[in-house]
């Protein structure tokens, strides 16, 4: 059984009582002046603990160093999270099972956390028995954490016991603060259910307004909800919808504030409370900090020690990246972190038979003047198809969600994967060179998506930001996963642009339900592709997508050298006018996108056009890269006469990349052709 080793309040089923609390002397007998309470808070940390300066993570120094001034310029300051401090974490903290992360936020003074579903990745044992426990460096050497971890709404199945103390009270400058915690109610379906079976989750509202009567009986003058839940939108006029905001309005007058998580967004919103116990306050914060130490959430609280009422609130996020100085007891941590990780990282995983390359294009040095390939978000390549099948792959077991396709963004991978270029191939994989390519360490998320949804999330490769306009990457190509294949016309007008899609050579039906995996990025509509977050009975795996990786080599990897696979996942067709599909008539279409864009890319110099399995012509392909941003590079021209007397589907082959694509039904004079671009979107056998 947990035992506490601060203050707590509500934690008698672990035979504690709240002896040792610090509570408000005899009062004065002229009115005190009112006392500033400071609080500070992070969520979402996920052991971002090195700066980046492409997403705004701040790091785990300059959190500290942000915390150690506002704690310097008001002492009444306590320092609080809600949650996912731990895991999906980079690779820094994530190799030594976040112990760097423990030990920064140790060195920071964080008093309080939220427990997180993150926290709970390895399950309760892991929670209660190494991070929760003392470090030792033999007996548990990844753990440690020294703040309290809270969860009210944590039970233990078999009791009804507390699982972890559900509230802490403390005192600053006189002023006691009591502070409950809460996990998402989603829990269950966030974990692995088998290292969570001896617990279970509760209502988050009926457990925090218990708890916080229960702080208010001990004397506590101001009440934070600590709580792994958040907002769905940065909308305050939003904030009080959805489950969230069943949680925001259903508190009752005991809860001064609440500090959430969870959903990675930032916000600083008040609601206004109409019953709050005959207290003096109306309105109540509700604050998210966002995600991996970008911002600080700050709230300041005037409150009058005779009374306990809040007089005054102000409260702000700051972002930290650029505004705060490191803290150097947490630099030096950080430091030894990545010489460790680099240690470690040097761990090699498998072979490769070939370079993974993210796609490229020709562009402009800014400074030379040369001509330089850079990386092309907007190229299909090797890697992003890798990665998607990774995640597939890693999602497949009915646990996972059984996924039969998956999808990966161009910005998620941020590195090639070419191992030791003096090497010869087959070249080993390391640890570190997988992480470089995989930095975010985002969790893997299974959901259901239709047919016609799956297309949708294809249309919005050609991107519109939330305000309807084109943002400055106007075209992102997504990584598919093996056996998944659609064709597209650019020329056709948006929304409408895929012209056909199969999973293992059958045709997607739009009306039908397929099992989808992206990562939390994507889940949650990141890069535009709103779709994604629309996805029915989505469920975030707990997988890391470095983790994924890892155990994707070690499979396949160990013992035979993994090779690329150059076949295209998505191929332009677009028809000439007047241009048809009967036997015997003249056909003639455009082909794009049939190659990867870089030197170590298999490719075909001609593709094989056949019909019903008989080849009735080649065409060459142009395999020429140039400054698109968008997916051309592989051009061919087709044009030739169809063979009399001949039905039936007419595909494109790449002999050496093994891409094969339907391009349309072949049909006999007098019967309906059967070319893309129909008015609307229609399966099997082609949509024509």
């Amino acid at each position: 059984m947990l035992t506490a080793r601060k203050r707590v309040a509500g934690f008698a089923a672990f035979g504690l009582a709240a002896t040792g609390v610090a509570t408000v002397g005899a009062l004065p007998a002229q009115a005190a002046d009112p006392v500033d309470v400071q609080i500070l808070a992070t969520n979402d940390f996920h052991g971002r603990i090195l700066p980046n300066s492409y997403s705004g993570d701040a790091g785990a120094a300059v959190l500290a160093g942000a915390v150690d001034q506002l704690r310097t310029e008001n002492p009444n300051t306590v320092f609080a999270a809600a949650g996912d401090l731990i895991g999906a974490s980079t690779f820094e903290s994530f190799i030594q099972h976040d112990r760097p992360t423990i030990q920064a936020m140790n060195e920071a003074g964080l008093d309080v956390s939220a427990v997180g579903n993150h926290e709970l990745d390895g399950g309760y044992s892991d929670l209660v028995d190494r991070v929760m426990a003392d470090h030792d460096p033999v007996t548990n050497p990844f753990g440690g954490a020294e703040w309290e971890y809270v969860a009210a709404n944590l039970k233990m199945r078999a009791t009804g016991d507390d699982a972890v103390p559900a509230s802490w009270l403390t005192e600053r400058g006189g002023v006691e603060i009591g502070f409950v915690g809460a996990v998402t109610e989603d829990l269950p379906f966030l974990v692995s259910p088998a290292g969570i079976e001896e617990i279970e989750v509760t209502d988050i509202v009926d457990a925090a307004n218990a708890e916080a009567d229960a702080l208010r009986a001990e004397g506590a003058d101001l009440v934070v909800l600590l709580v792994h839940e958040g907002a769905t939108s940065t909308d305050c006029a939003d904030i009080t919808d959805g489950a969230f905001g069943e949680i925001v309005t259903g508190l009752d007058g005991d809860t001064d504030a609440i500090v959430s998580g969870h959903t990675h967004l930032a916000y600083d919103c008040r609601v206004p409370v109409a019953e709050w116990s005959g207290r003096a306050v109306t309105e109540r914060p509700v604050v998210s900090a966002g995600q991996y130490g970008v911002n600080l959430n700050q709230l300041e609280f005037s409150v009058d020690p005779d009374s306990g009422d809040v007089t005054g609130l102000q409260t702000d996020v700051l972002p930290l990246f650029g505004n705060y100085p490191a803290d150097p007891e947490v630099q030096a941590i950080v430091d030894e972190a990545v010489e460790v990780a680099d240690e470690l990282g040097a761990e090699p995983l498998g072979e490769v038979a070939d370079v993974l390359n993210r796609a490229k294009r020709w562009t402009v040095d800014a400074d030379t003047g040369e001509d330089v390939l850079v990386e092309n978000r907007g190229g299909e390549s090797t890697l992003g198809n890798l990665v998607a099948e990774v995640q597939r792959w890693a999602t497949s077991s009915e646990e996972s969600g059984s996924a039969e396709i998956a999808f990966m963004n161009p910005g998620g991978l941020r590195a090639d994967l070419t191992g030791d270029p003096a090497a010869d191939f087959p070249r080993t994989i390391t640890y570190k060179e997988a992480a470089v390519v995989q930095p975010f360490a985002n969790t893997l998320v299974n959901m259901d998506l239709t047919g016609e949804q799956i297309k949708t999330a294809l249309e919005q490769q050609w991107q519109r930001d939330d305000e309807g306009d084109v943002p400055s990457r106007p075209f992102l190509r997504l990584g598919a996963s093996d056996g998944f294949e659609y064709t597209y016309d650019d020329s056709r007008p948006e929304g409408d642009r895929i012209t056909g899609m199969w999973l293992h050579g059958e045709a997607i039906d739009p009306a039908a339900a397929y099992s989808v995996t992206v990562n939390s990025f994507l889940a949650a509509g990141g890069d535009n592709f709103r779709v994604f977050a629309e996805g029915a009975d989505a469920s975030d795996t707990g997988k890391i997508d470095l983790s994924a990786f890892v155990d994707y080599m070690a499979e396949f990897a160990g013992e035979t050298p993994l090779e690329a696979d150059p076949s295209q996942r998505a191929v332009g067709v677009s028809f000439t006018e007047n241009a048809d599909l009967k036997a015997g008539k003249q056909t003639a279409f455009d082909v794009s996108s049939w190659s990867m864009s870089t030197a170590a890319d298999t490719k075909d110099d001609e593709l094989v056009v056949m019909v019903d399995g008989e080849k009735v012509g080649s065409f060459p392909v142009d395999n020429t890269v140039t400054d698109s941003v968008y997916d051309v590079t592989g051009t061919a021209s087709v044009s030739l006469k169809l063979p009399k007397k001949t039905e039936g589907t007419l595909t494109l082959v790449g002999m050496s990349t093994g891409t094969e694509v339907v391009v349309g039904e072949v049909t006999a004079p007098g019967k309906p052709a059967g070319l893309p671009g129909p008015p609307s979107w229609v399966p099997a056998p082609f949509n024509g």
